[in-house]
C-alpha cells in the first residue's frame, strides 16, 4: 500500500537547512554562517525573557499588543496596522497561503531569500525567479515577469546573500509597475544596518499602498534569533487577512517581552549599528586585499567569491570558522560570511590569508 500523497508542490520542496552551528575542528569556533548579531541580545531583553519563565503555564497574549504597542511608538504606526509572527518567515508564509494557489505564480529575483520560493511550493503555488544584474534586483526583468497569474513579489531589500539594495526610486517603479491585485511583500530584515540616503525600508510605500506589505524581524539588529519574532505592517486589508490565518497563538510569551526591551534598549540597538559599520567595511577591505572578490554589501554579511569555494570552505572549517555555502542559492563558487565580533573577523581574515598563500 502506497502512502498518501501530499498536495502538488510540496515534494518539490528541498528543507531550509540553515548556517552550520559547529564542525570538527581542534580550534575555538567562529559562527559565521547565519548573519547573527555578534553583540548578541539586549541585556534587558535577557532580562525580560528570564522574568517571563514563572509565567510559562500562561498562553500568551495572542495579538502580541505590547509588542505590536512598542513597535508602533518606535516607528510611528499604528497598532491595529502591524502582525507580529514567529520571525519574519512565518509571515511569508501567511502571505502566501492567504494570497496565492495551484495555479498561481510567486514571483522574486533569481537570488533572493530562499523561502520565498519554498512558501510558494508549500501553498501549490508556482515560484518564478526573475533574473538579476550584477546581483541585483532588476526591476525591468521581474515585471517582464509578472503575468495574470502573478499574485505576489517579494523583493528582498536589502537582499539576503547577495548584501546588494535598490534605492527607494527603483522600488517605486517596481511597484507601479504591478497590477494592483498583486501584493508587493518588501522584507527589510536588514534595513537597520543601511545608511544609504538613497534607500528606504518600504514603510512609506506599505502605508501609502493597499498592495504593499513590509516585513521586518528581531533575529538580526535586535539579536533574538533564537526567539523567531518579525513583524509586518501594510493596510488593513491585508492585516486583517494575515490576522485571521495565522495561529492564535503564534509568538511566544517570553519572545514578546524580550522584543519589546530590545525595542526600548536604543543604546543595545546603537551599539550593534556602529559595530557593524565598524568591521563590514574592514572586512571588505581586508579580504579583497587577499585577492577575493567581495561583492559590496549594506547588510551584517559579505559574499565573497572563490576560485574553488569548496576548498574555502573545508579550509574555513579546519580553522573552526563556519561560513554560509551558496549552492541552494544559486552561487556554488561563493561564500556567504558573517560580520562577527572582532576576535572572528581577525581569525576569518588569518585563515582567508593562510588559504590564498596555500592557492597560489
Amino acid at each position: 500500500m502506497s502512502p498518501p500523497r501530499p498536495r502538488p508542490g510540496i515534494l518539490e520542496i528541498e528543507p531550509y537547512v540553515g548556517g552550520k552551528a559547529s564542525v570538527a575542528s581542534d580550534k575555538p569556533i567562529a559562527k559565521l554562517s547565519s548573519n547573527e548579531s555578534p553583540l548578541g541580545p539586549s541585556p534587558k531583553a535577557v532580562t525580560a525573557y528570564r522574568e517571563a519563565a514563572s509565567d510559562l503555564h500562561r498562553y500568551p497574549d495572542g495579538s502580541a499588543t505590547a509588542l505590536c504597542r512598542a513597535i508602533a511608538r518606535g516607528y510611528n504606526l499604528s497598532p491595529e496596522l502591524i502582525v507580529c509572527g514567529a520571525g519574519s518567515d512565518e509571515l511569508i508564509a501567511l502571505l502566501v497561503k492567504a494570497y496565492a494557489g495551484p495555479g498561481d505564480e510567486v514571483l522574486y529575483s533569481a537570488h533572493g531569500f530562499l523561502m520565498y520560493r519554498l512558501a510558494a511550493l508549500a501553498a501549490g503555488a508556482h515560484p518564478v525567479a526573475a533574473p538579476e544584474r550584477d546581483l541585483t534586483a532588476d526591476v525591468d526583468a521581474m515585471l517582464a515577469r509578472v503575468t495574470s497569474r502573478t499574485r505576489l513579489v517579494f523583493l528582498a531589500n536589502p537582499n539576503n546573500p547577495t548584501g546588494s539594495y535598490l534605492p527607494a526610486d527603483e522600488v517605486r517603479r517596481l511597484h507601479a509597475g504591478l497590477p494592483p491585485d498583486v501584493v508587493l511583500v518588501i522584507d527589510a530584515a536588514y534595513a537597520e544596518y543601511v545608511g544609504a540616503a538613497d534607500y528606504t525600508s518600504g514603510l512609506e510605500l506599505a502605508l501609502e499602498a493597499p498592495n504593499v506589505v513590509m516585513t521586518r524581524t528581531f533575529s538580526k539588529l535586535h539579536g533574538l534569533a533564537a526567539l523567531r519574532v518579525g513583524w509586518m505592517t501594510a493596510g488593513p486589508a491585508i492585516v486583517d487577512t494575515i490576522n485571521r490565518t495565522r495561529g492564535p497563538f503564534n509568538v511566544s510569551a517570553p519572545a514578546q517581552a524580550a522584543a519589546v526591551a530590545a525595542l526600548e534598549d536604543l543604546e543595545h540597538q546603537e551599539r550593534a549599528r556602529r559595530h557593524n559599520d565598524e568591521w563590514l567595511p574592514w572586512l571588505i577591505r581586508e579580504i579583497a586585499a587577499l585577492g577575493f572578490r567581495v561583492h559590496p554589501s549594506v547588510g551584517n554579511f559579505v559574499l565573497v567569491d572563490f576560485p574553488d569555494a569548496k576548498a574555502a570552505n573545508a579550509h574555513l572549517e579546519r580553522e573552526g570558522v563556519i561560513p554560509r555555502a551558496m549552492d541552494a542559492y544559486g552561487l556554488p563558487g561563493s561564500l556567504r560570511i558573517s560580520v562577527g565580533r572582532e576576535d572572528e573577523n581577525r581569525r576569518l581574515v588569518e585563515a582567508l590569508r593562510a588559504f590564498a598563500a596555500g592557492a597560489a
